[in-house]
């Protein structure tokens, strides 16, 4: 049922998306393009903001932007930590003992501390090119649970039969273990992608990432900027946060879903 209703979300959210795309002037996104500060009406269904914005147009540009910015970042943190935690715990000796420490030390490390140290002295540029940075820095918790998982399996009786009867490490790795942690993966993908969106948002608050992308923490960061709370405007700040909302249930559920297929005796939890 979580499962269901998480994907429900994730769907509302991209047909809203896809709508938009069909059905509003996204040109009205653009400065000085309809009347300033206006609230919700039949003209600007979300209202408009301080510099002649339309949001419903904003909201449509971009939450799929801030979807993307968390697909890249839970691709590539789901795929460094997954071949690090694979081969820390099959191969195991100086291969282990290195990714134990590497990820040990990043792990005390305030994420979102690292992320605002680096971009402020290297920018990013891009959507992607800040999905892929937040993703090289989140790898560390998907490959100490893979590497703990890895270590349980190693020895039965499946995989000890492979070895026996001559298969490779990498044939190991990939056809004996990695479909019994299929289930598991998908849970933290959809964990990492919820902590890149996080990541973004944070960021993008605070003033750093791409510059002028039309994301959603870029539209808090607008709306904080001018002052929309104090000025009571309020259509301007809550629909970016009521999408975001939308968006980290979504995944709450589905990784909550997944991780009671993946886990069997959270099955019978309510």
């Amino acid at each position: 049922m979580l499962l269901l209703l998480g994907l429900a979300l994730l769907g509302a959210i991209i047909a809203f998306t896809v709508l938009g795309y069909l059905f509003v002037d996204l040109e009205l996104a653009r400065l000085n393009s309809a009347p300033i500060s206006q609230p919700p009406s039949m003209e600007h269904w979300f209202g408009t903001d301080a510099v002649g914005r339309s949001i419903l147009a904003l909201l449509v540009i971009g939450t799929p932007k801030t979807l993307l910015i968390g697909l890249l970042a839970g691709v590539c943190g789901i795929t460094i930590g997954t071949c690090l935690g694979f081969f820390a715990g099959y191969v195991r000796g100086w291969a282990d003992t290195v990714i134990r420490i590497v990820s040990d030390v990043l792990f005390v490390i305030p994420i979102l501390f690292l992320l605002v140290f680096i971009i402020e002295y290297f920018p990013v540029g891009a959507i992607w090119m800040m999905g892929i940075v937040i993703g090289v820095l989140s790898w560390m918790g998907t490959a100490r649970t893979v590497r703990a998982q890895v270590l349980t399996l190693r020895e039965r009786a499946f995989v000890n039969m492979a070895r026996a009867s001559g298969a490779g490490t990498w044939r190991i790795i990939f056809v004996e273990l990695m479909p019994n942690l299929t289930s598991y993966l998908a849970a933290s993908f959809v964990q990492a992608v919820s902590g890149g969106i996080l990541f973004s948002i944070g960021l993008e608050v605070l003033g750093l990432g791409p510059a002028n992308s039309q994301t959603l923490g870029w539209s808090i960061w607008w709306a904080n900027d001018y002052g929309a709370v104090l000025r009571g405007f309020w259509w301007w700040w809550g629909s970016p946060v009521v999408i975001i909302v939308m968006i980290f249930l979504g995944l709450f559920m589905t990784s909550l879903g997944l991780d009671r297929i993946a886990n069997p005796r959270l099955r019978g939890t309510s």
